[in-house]
């Protein structure tokens, strides 16, 4: 059965008891008996690459998603039961035909610069995202049927669509379509990558490369997130935002007191942080697609379903799982996220080698080399996966998958890369399979990740989100007819029918739900989670030190 998404509460919730008891409320909020103490600084320590760009609506990546967070804003809110509220939008109206959508800004609002918000900033802001100039990936890809804005009045923007989108509106409550100060994006794009200026709690007051951005309070801040626990500016005076590669050193700064928050925590560091009083957990699921390993279909070997099938029967992911990340994570089951909206727990994957022998078999990969690689007409059963850091998906799972995989005949060839040469062979089409995820606060992930639009094959060293290279007419109508509806029974029975188009054709192995995994500082209270893509706010957060 297709499923609402649960509460990031929830989420968090389920995630942290795989840990057993932590030393914060899993829900974030702030201790019920403290009261806030204003000023202080702190210091966050990220294991994600450094992003080139602080402005998200350059490319779109989770890097830039955690910091924007703490100094950008949306004109939409999405809360923990994926409902749409208003934020920097005072209202909005959809037009019978679904092809317009009129937002009325919310009044007295201005930019950190000073600059007011109103209809033309709405109307800079997404045609700035629509522009090849802007280099936009992720925020241009949500806006795909989005054709222009118009001003209709001083408060009124009227987005206009090449056809309905009922998931505009979560898209327009991503970081990666934040409303920027018009006057700030006059600027050359190289200037706003430094500084870029919004309406949120905290604003850039300088980024050291390769070592650190610094945030400092906005004083006249006035628009407070829907859920947030106070209203007013924020009570830290200041975020040192520290760029720490190393998992090692990142979690010993945070032992020792250097830092006050971390990401990217290990699974083993998630262990030892439970039986450490000073220290606290917060882990939640991010909508989208899962952490996954994606076949390339549109190639030999997994052109052929029977090869993509058997070898996702030859991956025993339980065990890498169990014994990489030590009952941290739970097995997605999924090809969207659990807290996606519409997930459907369909793609029940299970290690059968017998199976995945048989299949190979009746595949014509019969015989064997000296290596027990199979191989047909001469051709070893080579599968090419480059692998990166920037993917959430620890080396040693790739390296289990190889070790099962190659009992049934697959010579699994692992290809470390930095995240630049990961990215050109990606862009390349250079590879049989590779780990990806994607992260979008809406089942219409689908249509961007698996839509043969997403293809783009003949565009040779570019950008294409559709890593599987599907490319089915029936899928492609599916994800259009979810798109052009808004009642939610027929929408969920959609993107259920385009799922099990996924699951059945053996595209991706779900790995498990991609996660944002903090440790904290126990003195570190009122912390929370966006829930529109589980990103933190340190909006209302403060040191009780």
């Amino acid at each position: 059965m297709a499923r609402k998404s649960l509460p990031i509460a929830a989420v968090a919730v389920s995630a942290l008891l795989l840990l057993s008891a932590c030393a914060s409320d899993p829900s974030g909020s702030a201790s019920a008996s403290a009261t806030p103490k204003p000023g202080g600084t702190l210091t966050y320590a990220t294991g994600d690459d450094e992003p080139p760009c602080l402005d998200p609506q350059n490319r779109g990546n989770v890097p830039q998603a955690l910091l924007a967070s703490q100094y950008l804003e949306e004109l939409f809110y999405q809360d923990a039961d994926g409902n749409i509220d208003p934020w920097l939008a005072k209202s909005y109206t959809v037009a019978p035909d679904g092809l317009s959508v009129d937002i009325v800004v919310a009044d007295n609002v201005t930019f950190s610069d000073g600059t007011p918000l109103d209809a033309n900033a709405v109307k800079v802001n997404i045609e700035r995202v629509l522009d090849p100039a802007t280099q936009s990936t992720t925020g241009r890809l949500a806006l795909a049927k989005v054709t222009g804005v118009d001003v209709i009045d001083p408060t009124t923007a009227r987005i206009n669509l090449s056809q309905p989108d009922s998931a505009l509106l979560e898209s327009l409550s991503q970081v990666w379509l934040p409303i920027e100060s018009p006057t700030a994006l006059a600027r050359p794009l190289a200037d706003n990558c430094l500084s870029p200026v919004g309406t949120g709690p905290f604003t850039v007051q300088s980024w050291v490369k390769q070592d650190s951005v610094t945030l400092v309070k906005n004083p006249d801040y006035t628009t407070p997130p829907p859920g947030a626990a106070h209203t007013g500016a924020a009570y830290l005076d200041t975020i040192v935002w520290k760029f720490i590669p190393d998992a090692t050193a990142r979690f010993a700064a945070l032992q020792s007191g250097q830092v006050d928050v971390i990401d990217t925590l290990q699974p083993e560091n998630a262990v030892a942080a439970q039986s450490d009083p000073s220290l606290a957990v917060q882990i939640a699921s991010r909508p989208g697609d899962p952490v996954a390993i994606e076949l390339n279909s549109g190639r030999a070997p997994f052109n052929d379903e029977k090869v993509r099938e058997a070898f996702i029967d030859s991956a025993d992911v339980d065990s890498a799982l169990q014994s990489v990340y030590l009952g941290t994570v739970e097995r997605a089951k999924s090809v969207l996220s659990s807290s996606t909206r519409y997930s459907v727990d369909n793609a029940n994957y299970s290690y059968d080698p017998d199976k995945a022998n048989q299949l190979l078999d009746e595949a014509g990969w019969t015989t064997k080399n000296s290596d027990g690689i199979r191989t047909k007409d001469g051709t070893p059963l080579t599968v090419v996966i480059p692998i990166a850091a920037t993917v959430p998906l620890a080396q040693a799972v790739y390296e289990q998958i190889q070790a099962t995989a190659k009992t049934v005949g697959f010579d699994v060839q692992l290809q470390p890369k930095d995240t630049a040469a990961w990215w050109t062979q990606n862009y390349n089409w250079d590879y049989d399979a590779i780990g990806i995820y994607y992260t979008k606060n809406s089942a219409d992930v689908l249509r961007i990740t698996y839509d043969s639009a997403g293809n783009n094959a003949a565009t040779v060293g570019a950008y294409h989100s559709n890593n599987t290279h599907l490319a089915d007419p029936t899928f492609d109508s599916l994800v259009e007819q979810a798109a052009a509806t808004t009642d939610d029974v027929t929408r969920a029975d959609l993107y259920k029918q385009a799922q099990q188009i996924i699951v059945d054709g053996y595209y991706t192995l779900p790995i498990y739900d991609q996660q944002t995994r903090l440790g904290l500082r126990s003195d570190v209270e009122g912390f929370r989670f966006l829930p529109s893509l589980s990103m933190p706010t340190f909006y209302d957060t403060w040191l009780n030190r």
